[in-house]
């Protein structure tokens, strides 16, 4: 199996398009591979699978991240629609922190976004009846788990679609800002 994996511009962060072999019954497709990501310079063990559904166009969610020791990398794919994705350098050492980078992801496009540790991560769905399903390097730790605000005006993030009246949890609506949120050092 081949996979194209393209750097996006923020170190760790890339798209990753798996090939894809279809016939008159449909297709298959490799998805993830521990070697093929080795290979390609992604070294890391997956432990959980999520999978979220939105029901309409606007729904964002993010931008979400954990703590150490429990820093999760993530490796994002939309099986049903399509999402705008987003990934924040928060490791104050980079020469990238506070920049961020987005792509749109969708099933047709058949392509992933892999986030390393030490990036808010969030997405908001550009049609109704999204399904995302990502992999996770640690499993979700409630105690260790933090989110920056969506609209942030020091990471101006340039969302494809007015955000400001999407839908999202009262948690991530109220999210600190970059400047109050704890960050990786």
């Amino acid at each position: 199996m081949t996979l194209e994996v393209r750097p996006l511009g923020l170190d760790g962060v890339f798209e990753i398009v798996p090939a894809k072999f279809g016939d008159a019954r449909g297709f298959f497709s490799e998805t993830h591979n521990s070697e093929s990501f080795r290979a390609a310079g992604i070294d890391v063990q997956f432990v959980q699978d999520n999978h979220s559904y939105s029901a309409a166009k606007g729904v964002l969610r993010g931008l979400h991240y954990q703590l150490p020791p429990a820093a999760q990398a993530k490796l994002v794919r939309v099986v049903r629609g399509a999402v705008f994705d987003v990934a924040v350098d928060i490791r104050k050492s980079s020469k990238t922190f506070g920049k961020w980078v987005g792509i749109e992801i969708s099933a047709g496009a058949w392509n992933q976004v892999f986030v390393p540790r030490g990036f808010a991560h969030g997405f908001v769905t550009l049609e109704p009846d999204t399904e995302v399903i990502y992999k996770v390097s640690d499993p979700y730790r409630p105690q260790l788990d933090r989110a920056i605000r969506y609209n942030d005006p020091d990471i101006a993030i340039a969302w494809p679609i007015p955000v400001d009246d999407a839908q999202m949890s009262g948690k991530d609506r109220a999210a600190p800002f970059f400047a109050q949120a704890e960050l990786f050092d």
